[in-house]
């Protein structure tokens, strides 16, 4: 596709002589909030984390913005506008908010720009400007999943990867993190989302992929992966 922003050929990836991903294809177009959704164990993180850089494929081809990412450092891909939000927040505990959101922007010059982008943070969490001087590690899971996006949120990415952002969070809080979710992907940035609650990341996501054992089993618009009996059976209880 020539719009797309992020694209997989084929990806392989083996831990020892176990093969974790098997050859997948998967697009994300620019603008586009794509799901990844699967079971625990379904290779979901290892694809985030092979885009990010951190782990190296066997096979495959990943592009972003037309070039390939074969031979580029997770460091370089971070300035190229590639951004993970981990699972499990990986906040600096013994950091402030601001602190771990400066992080963000390790890779910027420009300060006044860098000042604008806090404020811009602030407001789309206001609760981290209430408290932006208290140690990270202090902070409830929520809030610490807010600082995590808010600091990729800093390296202003083109391509926002999120890791089970609702992961071990109460409803409420789930809530007002899908619905900051949807506040970005309005702005039209790229989002892939990778997420365990099904029907949550299928509500937000134009599109959506349904990985198992390492391999793509469906994929299709949002609506009609909420509709399929398969994905029903599945994951969404039905």
């Amino acid at each position: 596709m020539t719009d797309s922003l992020l694209e997989i050929s084929g990806l392989k990836v083996a831990y020892g002589g176990i093969h974790a991903i098997k050859g997948i294809d998967l697009h994300v177009a620019s603008g586009e909030l794509v799901a990844l959704i699967g079971s625990n164990g379904a290779g979901k993180t290892t694809t985030l984390k092979t885009l990010a850089g951190l782990l190296h494929p066997a096979g495959g081809q990943i592009r972003y913005d037309g070039k390939s990412l074969d031979s580029v450092a997770a460091h370089r891909r971070a300035a190229m506008g590639i951004a993970l939000v981990p699972e499990g927040r990986g906040v600096f505990a013994r950091m402030t908010i601001e602190e771990n959101l400066l992080m963000g922007a390790y890779s910027r010059s420009n300060n006044s720009e860098i000042a604008t982008d806090l404020e811009r943070m602030y407001g789309l969490f206001p609760r981290l400007g209430e408290r932006k001087d208290q140690l990270a590690g202090t902070l409830s899971g929520g809030e610490q999943q807010m600082v995590a996006m808010a600091r990729a949120l800093m390296s202003r990415p083109r391509l926002l990867m999120l890791d089970e952002p609702s992961m071990g969070l109460a409803p409420l809080m789930v809530q007002k993190i899908f619905d900051t979710i949807r506040d970005i992907a309005a702005l039209g940035m790229s989002i892939l989302l990778v997420e365990q609650n099904a029907r949550l990341a299928l509500e937000v996501a134009q599109r959506g992929y349904v990985m198992e054992s390492g391999a793509i089993m469906l994929s299709g618009a949002a609506g009609e992966l909420l509709g399929s009996d398969a994905v029903q059976r599945a994951y969404l209880g039905g």
